[in-house]
């Protein structure tokens, strides 16, 4: 499975015909980035304060097409939420948002993650559908979804 680009612009370059970042901002993530071995691009803009989650995610959506999703207010039915467990859930940063016959839909704060898609079509037996939406929207849901696990 591999994702085409809706847009061949690179991440950084996204963020700063957006204004979101200076070219400067760019430099430093990347040397961020190099120091700290396994850290995305979109996460090192925002752990030095020059993106917000919100920020990264609609430059991936715009990058990849997929639909973004803030989840704050967005409710989801337990049983779906149930179809993948909270520790996969957890590891992979991801939650079901809805799930229609054999298409389940997860909201994913990295959704070029081959892996999680993988994984989470193993153990539900369903098709993924991603969206992405911010890590802290993510995590919010699972301990509400998940705080019984």
């Amino acid at each position: 499975m591999r994702y085409e680009r809706a847009s061949n612009k690179h991440l950084g370059e996204l963020l700063l015909e957006r204004g979101i970042i200076a070219r400067d901002h760019l430099q430093k993530a990347l040397e961020y980035q190099q120091e700290h071995a396994g850290v995305l691009f979109g996460e090192a803009l925002i752990k030095l304060g020059y993106a917000t989650e919100e920020d990264i995610a609609q430059a991936i959506t715009s990058q990849y097409g997929f639909p973004y999703l803030p989840l704050a207010n967005y409710e989801i039915d337990i049983e779906v939420a149930r179809a993948v467990p909270g520790n996969v859930c957890e590891q992979f940063c991801l939650i079901p948002i809805d799930k229609i016959g054999k298409s389940l839909t997860l909201a994913m704060s990295n959704p070029l993650n081959i892996k999680a898609v993988e994984d989470v079509e193993l153990l539900s037996g369903c098709t993924v559908q991603a969206f992405v939406s911010t890590t802290t929207d993510i995590r919010n849901a699972i301990k509400k979804y998940y705080s019984g696990d």
